[in-house]
């Protein structure tokens, strides 16, 4: 298969038609040549992660709601099992050796709680989260500083790490978050409140100024003569060291001309309704990420088992799925999250096994099959798993004592 005129073809494009092959992509999208025109010739993170990173480390609420997320996704494990049905980009790899990458020994500088976190810190940072294989071990990418390079042709011809590093697109790993305008790169969670990102920063730079440094004026000093502008100086710095904030004072403001002493400004917080505009936008930026709000408050919550749920069943559980979607692709080895150690799902997991074993005991499917749903290892030394149990109450199960096959015994008026 030929993609290129082959009197333009150059060794790049011989190579890349042997690429295909090897990974059995034969079959091409007609519009992707408009697609990686209109995003451009690289499609790079936008600004936002830097105020993101900043958010994180200055607003307790961003803090403490991101590594929510990043812990309790972190901790979960992985299942892989047998190998799945298409080519993958990985090459030759072993399932125990998959298994090994993702649950113990991701590469020789790391441990494994290390790798996540940063992948699960870039999916939230920047929406994107890329993994570099090199054939024997997995490492991170700085989401921020790593560039698509679109294919006319296929879908990504490469990524470039700070301008200076390529890597081919069968090295990455790349984990996308959802998006609206990208069909390469996603979008942070914390985008959608960003706007209250900056309103909470501002908030709290207000506070913090109005604390330590004076800057808002409470108390006007008034005099019917006209002061030089060295007088009013002076008064003014006299009042400011005896009205500082830190003392319970307020920088005061000198107005000349005959006007009279007055108030400018309430005298706390709870006039402003400071405190109640600070908790909304707390709780909006915990709502852009998928936190419940209650997770986070203080005191004895009887609905924090539902909301732990609720958590893991749409913020956590769905974000790990990217996550093993990607490595899927990638291995083609089928993968699955393990939440067996997650305790607030554990009882979830016990109407799953009730579910299965429902099926089995209605001899609606085999115990090998129920096994291997709830993935468990396979018996072969027990064939019965592999045949249909019929239950007791249903006419004919039954094994008569007098050497019938089934249905219930025959009575005396039926003779024999």
């Amino acid at each position: 298969m030929a993609l290129f005129s082959r009197d333009t073809r150059t060794a790049e494009d011989v190579q890349f038609e042997k690429d295909l092959e090897k990974y059995g992509m034969t079959k091409l999208n007609p519009a992707q040549e408009e697609i990686a025109s209109a995003e451009g010739t690289s499609v790079v993170t936008t600004k936002h992660p830097y105020k993101f990173a900043q958010a994180y480390k200055d607003i307790e609420v961003v803090r403490r709601g991101v590594d929510l997320i990043v812990d309790s996704a972190s901790a979960i494990k992985y299942d892989v099992k047998e190998k799945l049905g298409f080519t993958g980009l990985a090459g030759s790899i072993k399932q125990k050796k998959i298994a090994l990458l993702l649950n113990s020994r991701p590469n020789p500088y790391q441990d494994i709680n290390a790798f996540r976190s940063s992948i699960f810190m870039d999916m939230l940072m920047d929406g994107n989260a890329f993994l570099y294989f090199d054939g024997e071990f997995l490492f991170v990418l700085p989401a921020s500083r790593v560039e698509i390079i679109p294919h006319k042709k296929t879908f990504v011809d490469s990524y470039m790490y700070d301008g200076k590093v390529k890597y081919t697109y069968n090295e990455i790993i790349h984990i996308k978050d959802n998006s609206a305008s990208s069909i390469y790169r996603g979008d942070s969670r914390l985008r959608a409140s960003i706007k209250s990102i900056n309103i909470l920063n501002s908030m709290l730079d207000y506070q913090e100024n109005f604390f330590n440094n004076g800057a808002v004026p409470g108390l006007v000093l008034k005099t019917k003569d006209v002061l030089s502008q060295r007088i009013k100086d002076r008064m003014v710095a006299v009042w400011t060291q005896k009205y500082n904030p830190k003392s319970g004072g307020r920088k005061p403001v000198i107005l000349d001309g005959g006007l009279e002493l007055d108030s400018i400004n309430p005298g706390n917080f709870q006039e402003l309704d400071f405190s109640s505009g600070v908790t909304t936008h707390e709780e909006r930026i915990l709502k852009a990420l998928g936190v419940p709000p209650v997770l986070l408050n203080s005191g004895n919550n009887a609905n924090i088992s539902p909301n732990l749920k609720l958590f893991y069943n749409v913020t956590v559980i769905p974000l790990v799925n990217k996550y093993v979607a990607a490595l899927e692709a990638f291995f083609t080895y089928d993968i699955k999250e393990d939440i067996s150690e997650v305790k607030v799902l554990r009882p979830e997991l016990k109407d799953e096994a009730a579910y299965y074993s429902g099926l089995v005991n209605n001899g609606i499917m085999t115990g090998a099959e129920a096994r291997k749903a709830l993935r468990l290892p396979e018996l072969p030394d027990m064939p019965e798993l592999t045949e249909i149990r019929i239950p007791a109450n249903i006419a004919g199960s039954a094994t008569g004592v007098s050497g019938q096959e089934g249905g219930k015994p025959a009575t005396e008026d039926e003779g024999v």
